[in-house]
Order: structure tokens, then sequence, then C-alpha cells
């Protein structure tokens, strides 16, 4: 067998021998191969130096901008039973619409008649008011009674003091004339006396003279004793006049308290009366309530109660509703590493779950099925080692782009691209191979720091 090999060889090569050059094999495969790794070397040092835009990546879910836009719950502010749905799920309502329908389970409002009862209460109440309106007028009619009275005796009082006063005087003035004449009759007595003894005068002219004297300390005393009586009437026409005005205090003092007491009075019925008219403006209030209804336009999510007969508490949620037209923006997050580099001007393009897209990495501008938006809040703390940005539609939208899609809901997936600066591809890859962040075109300014 190795033999015949060895034989097939050797007359091949005798036949290839005796054939001309341009009938031997051409060999140009090295060389071939030597321009198409030129080529592609070439190439790669080309696309080594195209422009890469750089970008930051996260990824989160479809929202509203504005909290008014948000789903919310629908709360009923009393307690009660249900007695009627007015909607279902996925029912689109508008502000003001009955949601559901509420029946009183507190006893102290299942009188039919409560209004009117307590209608009742205040007009007795108002009755109690102008009674104590009149008392207060009587209290101050009393008092200005005393003071006309009191202004009368007070001055017939002082009248009898200055009297008094006047007889005081008088008398004093007379008690002086009459100690003078007795004293004159006491010198004229003594003068008669000493002529008695030297004879120029009788004893009867003695006896009379001692008579006269006599009839002098008389007049004297009862002089004197006058004096005494007339101080002692201005002592109690003093006393007197103290009296009347300690006697128009304490009936003074007495109409006031009672003008106080009417006051007091007056002022519980008004506060009895405010009371009740809360009361049946509460009552009117929560009559109202009985019906739970939209507190804006939107469309009914989601029921938490069911049935007929249920009971619900005060402040239980009763469904959920979405509003109608919310300015959706992409809720996403980022690395907590990348948030520096992000600012209120960085563009955003946005990939939604559902709409059929084709993304470049470092080329934005050739994606396909892409949405342009705007960064509009940076979160100021971390949730889980990510912060989240609030992404909205851009003001004006560039003719290349279109508008978000109307179809949009809220909590459906998105996957965003914060648009950094460009950069050559070799810068990326370098980057990339060291664990290094994007670049910044700019620092961020303190207004912007404090903006977000």
């Amino acid at each position: 067998m190795i033999n015949q090999t060895k034989k097939l060889v050797v007359s091949k090569v005798n036949e290839y021998a005796v054939l001309s050059k341009g009938q031997l094999i051409s060999v140009n495969g090295p060389r071939l191969l030597g321009r198409i790794m030129i080529g592609v070397a070439v190439l790669f040092v080309i696309i080594l130096l195209l422009p890469w835009r750089q970008t930051i990546s996260g990824r989160g879910t479809v929202t509203a901008l504005r909290p008014e836009d948000r789903p919310q719950t629908i709360q009923n502010q009393i307690g009660g039973r249900i007695e009627y749905w007015a909607v279902t799920e996925g029912q689109q309502v508008k502000k003001g619409d009955t949601i559901l329908v509420l029946s009183e389970t507190s006893h102290s409002y299942f009188n039919p008649e409560l209004p009117e009862r307590l209608g009742e209460q205040l007009n007795a109440k108002r009755g109690s008011e102008q009674a104590a309106e009149q008392k207060i007028s009587a209290n101050d009619a009393k008092i200005n009674a005393l003071n006309n009275g009191l202004k009368v005796q007070l001055n017939a009082a002082r009248n009898y003091v200055k009297q008094a006063r006047n007889n005081v005087t008088i008398d004093s003035a007379e008690l002086v004339a009459v100690k003078n004449i007795y004293q004159t009759s006491k010198v004229r007595l003594e003068r008669y006396e000493v002529g008695y003894k030297n004879g120029l005068f009788s004893l009867t002219d003695i006896e009379s003279r001692r008579l006269k004297l006599a009839e002098d300390k008389a007049k004297e005393v009862a002089q004197e004793n006058k004096l005494n009586s007339s101080r002692q009437s201005l002592a109690n026409a003093v006393i007197e006049l103290d009296n009347i005005r300690v006697k128009y205090a304490q009936s003074l003092a007495s109409a006031q308290s009672d003008l106080s007491s009417a006051i007091s009075g007056k002022a519980s019925v008004r506060e009895e009366i405010s009371k009740l008219r809360n009361e049946m403006r509460n009552i009117d209030i929560r009559r109202g309530l009985y019906v739970v209804r939209a507190p804006q336009d939107g469309y009914i999510v989601k029921t938490y109660k069911a049935g007929i007969g249920e009971n619900i508490k005060e402040g239980e949620s009763v469904a959920t509703l979405q509003p109608l037209s919310p300015q959706v923006a992409a809720e996403i997050y980022v690395d907590a590493m990348d948030v520096p580099l992000i600012l209120d001007s960085s563009n955003v393009r946005l990939q939604f779950e559902g709409w059929p897209s084709v993304q470049f990495s470092g080329w934005p501008s050739v994606a396909v099925g892409t949405f342009g938006g705007k960064v509009s809040v940076i979160d100021r703390v971390s949730t889980n080692g990510k912060y989240r940005i609030l992404v909205r539609q851009l003001d004006g939208i560039p003719k290349s782009d279109e508008p978000w899609p109307i179809q949009l809901r809220q909590g459906s997936g998105v996957y965003g691209r914060v648009i950094l600066r460009s950069v050559p591809v070799w810068y990326e890859i370098w980057r990339q191979l060291n664990g290094f962040p994007p670049s910044l075109d700019k620092a961020p300014t303190a207004e912007n720091i404090n903006n977000k």
C-alpha cells in the first residue's frame, strides 16, 4: 500500500515538471489576506475616530408630572352603609358625578326631622336672647334711675351739711357775744360791789347786777348747748351724706351685678344659638356627603368595596380614579455615580414599552422609535442606591422628532438615556475599560444644583 502511494506521488511530480510556467497553479492567498487585514485596520482606525455620544441609562415607569394627575383614591368623609353604586370599573366620569350613595349609620342622625327640631330649639333660644336683652335694658334703666336719685339726694344732703355748718358758725358767733356780755356783767358787778362798800350803790343795785350776771351766765350755757347741738347736727348731716353714698354704692353694685348676670346670660344664649346653627349647618353638610362624588374628570380604575348594604368607615377608600388628561412624565432611576452629571438642561431619549424602536447607544440621532424629553426633577434622596429623575416632554418638539404617544398609560415601562457630550470612540472604549464616569461639557453651576 505504501509503495503504491509513493509511485502515485512520483508520477504527479514528474507530470508537473514538464508543464510550462503559465500552466502552474497561481498562489495569491497571502497577498489578498494582507490587503484585507490592511483594510480592516484602516476601518478600525476610522471607527476609533468616529464621534460617540455618551449616555446615562436608566429604567422606570410612566407617571404624571403633576401630583393631581396621578391616580388617586376616592374616600368617603363620613361613615355609612352603601345603598347604591353609580359607576363600574373602567367607566369615565366627570367632576361631580356620583360614585356611590350612602345611608346613615349613626344613631345621632337617624331622626329625619332633626333639622326641624333644631330649628325649634333655635327659636326658643332666640326668645331667651330677647328676654336677656330686656333684662339688660331694665338694669340699665335702674342704674340710670339710681344715678339720678343719687344726684338729688346728694344735693339735698350737701345743702343740709352746708346749713348745719352755717348754724354752727352762727351759734359760735352768738356764743362769743354771750360770753362778752357775761364778762361785761361780771366786771360791772365787781364795780358795783366796790361802790356798795363805798356807799355809792344800794343793796338793791347789787342784787340787780347779780341777777343780771346769773341771767348772762345762763345765756352763755344755753348758747354753748345750742352750739353743741348745731355741731351734732353737722356731724349727723355728714354721716347722712356718707350713708347716702354707701347705700347708693350698694344699690349700684347690686344693679351692676344684675346687669352682668343678664349680659352673661345673653352671651350664654348666643353661644348656644351659635352651637345650634353650627349643628344645623353640619347636618346639612353631612346629608350632602351621603353622595360620594368624583373630584375631577377621569376613569374609575378600581373599586375597593363590593355589594349593597356594606358598612364603611369614615375616611375609607372606596375607589381609585385615574385623571382624564394627565401631563405624563417618565420616572427613571439612575446610579448615584451618574447623578452629578445630570443637569436640568440634559436631553433624554426614551423607549416606551409597546412601541417598537431601534436604539444605538452612541448614536441617538439615528435611533428609530424613540422619543425626546428633558430632565425636570432630580430627587435629593436615594432609593435603594438609585436616584429618581422625572423627564417631561419637550416644550418645542423638533420636526425630526415625534410627540409622545397619547396612548401612554401610567405604570408602563420605559427605558431612557440621558444624552451627554460627544467623544471619540477610542476615548469611550478607554473610559469603559478603566471604569471612569462619563465626561461633562461644563461643571454644574450653583444655581442648577439649588434648583435640582
